[in-house]
């Protein structure tokens, strides 16, 4: 059976700065990260989820007679 071939581009970035490169190349080895990258989604501790419910349902109860 014939394998299939891999396309090959010949691609040449247009404004590419040597210069920019190996300033990112320092800043990985030295470990620094985009600010970007390091924004993370805050989470709700699912022990504050259970107490905000626990006090709704407290409060319904009480002023709703439920």
């Amino acid at each position: 059976m014939k394998r299939p071939q891999y396309r090959r581009f010949d691609y040449t970035p247009r404004f590419y700065k040597p210069e920019l490169d190996e300033e990112e190349r320092r800043k990985r080895k030295l470990g620094f990260r985009s600010s970007r990258l390091s924004i993370r989604k805050k989470t709700i501790n699912p022990l504050l989820w259970l107490i905000m419910i626990l006090l709704i349902i407290f409060i319904l109860v009480r002023f709703g007679k439920l």
